[in-house]
C-alpha cells in the first residue's frame, strides 16, 4: 500500500538509520490496502464506460454469430454481458442487459434454424445467469450503502479526534496534511494534536503500531490523555509520563506508539521529547536539519522493557524558522524502483513562506513519487514562526494537530538536552 531491484533499510538516510528504534517500527508494520481516491469527474467517466462494456460485448457476440456462420456456437458467450453488468450496474440495469442478451439469442437462434430444444436450453441458461447477476448486483448495492455509512462515521470520528489546525496558532503559522492508508476508513493510526495551554503551546505527533480500527482506538486514547495532561502538568516530561502510564494499563503486550511531544513555553525556545519517532526537521536559513535526540528513548508503551526514561531537549527558534513533524508513512513511501521518499531534500525544494502552500506541494510530490497511491497512513504538519507582529494571539479553545522541530548540536544537562 513492484518491479526492479530491492533496497534494504540501510539505503535510508543516515539520520533515520541512526535511530535504534526505527527498525522496530518497520518490523511491526503490517500490509495495508492501497488508497487512491480519483476525482469525481474521472470516476463518473469510468463508471459510464464500464456500464457500456456489457452492451458492447453482447453486440460483438451477436455480430460473430451472424457473420461467422457457426450460429449457436457463439450464443453461450452472451451470458458474459449480464455477468459483467452485475459489477457495474444496478439490478434493473442487469435485467435490461440480460433481456437484451436473451432477445438477441432467440433472434439469432431462429435465424440460424436452431432446433427448439437446443435453443430453449441456451435461452434458459442466459435467463439463469441474468437472474443470478441481478441478485449479485442487489447485494453489491447493499454493501456499497453500508460502506458509505461506515465512511461517513469514520469521517465524523476523524473530525472528532483529529481536529483541524487553524492557519495561525499562538506564535506560529500552521498547516497540516493527513492521509489514511485504508480507503474504507479515512482514518488510521497516525495522530496529532496542537493545543494552547497555561504553559504555552503544546503538541504531539505520533504513529501507532498497526492500522485499522485497533490503531484508531489507541490513537484516540493517546490524544485524550495528551489533551488533558497538557493542561494539567507544568513540566512537559510529566505529560509524557501521564501518557506512558495510561498506555501501560491499556495497551496489549505487542503494541506501542512512537511519538514526539513538544512545548513552546516562551519565546525563542521549543521543548521536545522524542519517544522513538522520526526526527523532526528544522528549516533555518534555507537549510533543512534533523533534530536527533542525544539519548534515544523507547516508544510509548515499551519503557518497561527498555529501562530508559525520556529526556527533554531545548531547541532555539528564530523568526522565519519552520518546523516539520511527520510520520514514517511519508519517509517510507516508495516509488516503483523501491526508493524511499527523500523528505528532507524535497522540503528544501518546495519551501515557501506559507505553510499550507509548502505542504500542498509536498503532498502532490509524495503522490507523484509513489505513483498516486499511498500504502501507509501519512501525516505532516508544518509550523512557521514569522515576525511577532504578524501573529495573532493564542486562541483559548483547544485545537488538534501536530507539530515539529529540529536541530543538530546537543549539549546535555541533567534531565535536559539543549540544541542551539
Amino acid at each position: 500500500m513492484r518491479p526492479a531491484r530491492t533496497h534494504h533499510h540501510d539505503h535510508r538516510p543516515q539520520w533515520q538509520l541512526a535511530h535504534p528504534f526505527s527498525a522496530l517500527r518497520v518490523a511491526a508494520r503490517r500490509p495495508a490496502p492501497a488508497r487512491g481516491d480519483a476525482p469525481s469527474g474521472g470516476a463518473g467517466v469510468r463508471r459510464h464506460f464500464a456500464a457500456g462494456v456489457p452492451v458492447l460485448i453482447i453486440a460483438a457476440v451477436a455480430l460473430l454469430a451472424l457473420t461467422g456462420g457457426t450460429g449457436m456456437s457463439w450464443l453461450p458467450l452472451l451470458a458474459v454481458g449480464p455477468a459483467l453488468a452485475a459489477a457495474t450496474s444496478g439490478p434493473w440495469g442487469v435485467l435490461r442487459i440480460g433481456a437484451l442478451a436473451v432477445g438477441l439469442g432467440a433472434a439469432i437462434g431462429v435465424h440460424a434454424g436452431t432446433p427448439d430444444r437446443e435453443l430453449a436450453i441456451v435461452l434458459s441458461a442466459l435467463s439463469a445467469v441474468t437472474l443470478a447477476s441481478t441478485l449479485a448486483s442487489a447485494l453489491r448495492r447493499r454493501r456499497e450503502r453500508v460502506l458509505a455509512a461506515v465512511r461517513s462515521v469514520a469521517e465524523a470520528a476523524q473530525h472528532a479526534f483529529l481536529k483541524p489546525v487553524p492557519s495561525t496558532v499562538g506564535h506560529f503559522q500552521a498547516a497540516v496534511r493527513y492521509s489514511a492508508a485504508a480507503a474504507e476508513a479515512r482514518i488510521g493510526g497516525d495522530l496529532y494534536a496542537l493545543v494552547p495551554t497555561p504553559f504555552g503551546i503544546r503538541l504531539i505527533v505520533g504513529d501507532v503500531r498497526g492500522k485499522g480500527l485497533p490503531a484508531v482506538g489507541v490513537a484516540a486514547l493517546v490524544l485524550g490523555v495528551f489533551r488533558e495532561a497538557a493542561y494539567d502538568e507544568p513540566d512537559l516530561l510529566d505529560v509524557v509520563h501521564r501518557i506512558e502510564r495510561s498506555l501501560a494499563r491499556n495497551l496489549g503486550p505487542d503494541d506501542f506508539v512512537t511519538a514526539v511531544i513538544a512545548g513552546y513555553p516562551d519565546a525563542d525556545r521549543m521543548e521536545l521529547v522524542n519517544c522513538g519517532h522520526a526526527a523532526p526537521l528544522l528549516v533555518q536559513d534555507a537549510a533543512v536539519l534533523p533534530v536527533e535526540p542525544a539519548r534515544p528513548t523507547p516508544p510509548l508503551g515499551l519503557r518497561a522493557l527498555a529501562d530508559e526514561t525520556p529526556s527533554l531537549q531545548e531547541v532555539a527558534l528564530a523568526d522565519g524558522n519552520q518546523l516539520l513533524f511527520y510520520t514514517d508513512g511519508v519517509t517510507e513511501a516508495r516509488d516503483h524502483e523501491r526508493e524511499f521518499y527523500p523528505l528532507r531534500e524535497r522540503l528544501a525544494l518546495h519551501l515557501s513562506e506559507d505553510p499550507s502552500h509548502t505542504l500542498a506541494a509536498l503532498h502532490e510530490d509524495l503522490l507523484t513519487h509513489v505513483g498516486g497511491e499511498l500504502h501507509d497512513d501519512a501525516a505532516m504538519l508544518l509550523l512557521r514562526k514569522p515576525a511577532v507582529a504578524t501573529v495573532a494571539p493564542v486562541s483559548r479553545n483547544p485545537v488538534g494537530e501536530l507539530s515539529t522541530v529540529d536541530h543538530v548540536d546537543h549539549v546535555a544537562r541533567p534531565g535536559r538536552q539543549t540544541a542551539t
